[in-house]
């Protein structure tokens, strides 16, 4: 209780209201094997001497490692305009707007952003933001579970195997089937989707580009499901959407991503922000809250939650889903960084992350021993087959400060000599060039 404000006799009067006559009798309920009797913290710390701790803490992190990884977070640069309007004490202070009328600012940002990642995906609705790439892909199939009142959800290998984590732990304890086909030559095996789609299927999951970078071909996937009466969810990388296609005009039913390549740091993983995006027929099967704008009644704009479909809002058993907050900051970031690329700045970042990535492919697939995986199109990834176990490989690279892909065997049975590799904006030709070197003479 050392950190607690109140007092014993408040303490008390506390224990007494709710009818429990101390502490320990108050988390009885908590198995004894789960509870802790004390925690071996160091003593306490003057401000000086906490920052200088925490500093040497950060020094010990690894630095200067030239890196190549992705697998859905990017190493990208971010304007510095995003650092200076992001932290204004306006946004960095406010909460998410349980009180909206009070919160025009945040609602009007939120408003702004819905219309960005309707304008990039090629979709008609958007909410306000999810935490992850993850847990949107897990929202868009519970969506489609409810859109179409079945109970089976074909997920293509080549979504992001991490996300493919989240989306099993949603579905957990719901009646509902995932099927995953297996990736062929590091994309969607079409005959293999075809053959396991039925009139139960309620969504094909795929992810553009690929967890392996291979482009698809999404409008061929959508009238497959169609087809069927099934909906087809899209997982995309927002970068790539500079020069793809948005799926949205490829025919896809909800498109979902994380938002972390759009002016967030990698952060040892987090935060960032999801998205999701659908058609406007499905908004009512939307999870989270949906800024819309109106006018007051002196004709004035404002903002309002139009939507509020969670359940902190509303009654549970009538919530879409459990999600109770969204990533408002991170999702400024995107909109910020959006806006400041604009559409002609996205498409050239776009390009600069292939064009980059293609060189690398080329200076990497011609050394002796190492092929290309990937038959198709591909963005910025892209898998290399080694001599050697990948894992093994990495390992070594990292000695030398390249951090030089990820290792697919632990995600893919029988990829164990394969890495994807990922080549984005700030990677120059020398240290592409580097990377080739030293992987050609641990090879």
């Amino acid at each position: 209780m050392s950190y607690c404000p109140n007092t014993h006799a408040e303490q008390e009067e506390m224990l007494a209201t709710i009818g429990v006559k101390s502490i320990d009798d108050l988390f009885a309920p908590i198995p004894p094997h789960l509870r802790a009797d004390s925690f071996d913290l160091p003593e306490g710390m003057s401000e000086f001497e906490m920052l200088t701790a925490m500093k040497k803490l950060a020094d010990s992190n690894s630095a200067g490692l030239t890196c190549f990884i992705g697998g859905g977070a990017y190493d990208h640069l971010i304007p510095a305009a995003v650092d200076h309007l992001a932290n204004r004490a306006e946004f960095y202070t406010a909460y998410t707007p349980y009180q909206p009328e009070c919160s025009q600012g945040t609602l009007q940002a939120l408003f702004e952003y819905q219309t960005a990642i309707c304008r990039l995906t090629g979709m008609e609705v958007s909410n306000a933001s999810l935490y992850d790439g993850g847990t949107a892909l897990a929202e868009a199939a519970l969506m489609a579970l409810r859109i179409t009142g079945r109970r089976k959800l074909l997920v293509d290998g080549g979504v992001n195997p991490f996300h493919r984590q989240v989306l099993a732990t949603y579905l957990e304890d719901i009646d509902a089937e995932i099927v995953i086909v297996q990736a062929k030559d590091a994309a969607c095996d079409r005959a293999a989707c075809l053959a396991a789609m039925d009139g139960d299927t309620a969504a094909l999951l795929v992810q553009n580009p690929s967890f392996f970078g291979t482009v698809e071909d999404l409008a061929s996937l959508a009238d497959a499901a169609h087809a069927q009466g099934a909906l087809l969810v899209v997982a995309t990388y927002p970068v790539s959407l500079g020069i793809l296609s948005a799926p949205g005009e490829a025919g896809a039913d909800i498109v979902v991503g994380d938002g972390q390549s759009l002016g967030n740091y990698l952060s040892f993983g987090g935060p960032a922000f999801g998205y999701i995006a659908a058609k406007k027929k499905y908004i009512r099967n939307m999870p989270g809250r949906i800024i819309g704008e109106t006018v007051d009644r002196e004709g004035r704009r404002g903002y309002v939650l139009t939507i509020q479909a969670r359940e902190q809002h509303i009654k549970r058993h009538k919530a879409t889903s459990n999600i109770c907050s969204n990533q408002s900051l991170c999702a400024l970031r995107g909109l910020i960084f959006l806006s400041l690329m604009g559409k002609k700045g996205l498409a050239e970042l776009a390009r600069l992350n292939r064009d980059k990535a293609e060189y690398a492919k080329g200076k990497l697939a011609a050394i002796p021993g190492v092929d290309l995986v990937n038959a198709g199109p591909t963005f910025n990834e892209f898998v290399l087959e080694l001599p050697k176990k990948a894992d093994r490989v990495v390992a070594a690279l990292l000695a030398e400060g390249i951090a030089a892909g990820v290792p697919l065997g632990e995600y893919y049975p029988g990829m164990e000599n394969c890495m994807v590799v990922t080549v984005t904006e700030k990677r120059s030709r020398g240290e592409i060039d580097l990377l080739a070197r030293e992987l050609e003479a641990i090879l």
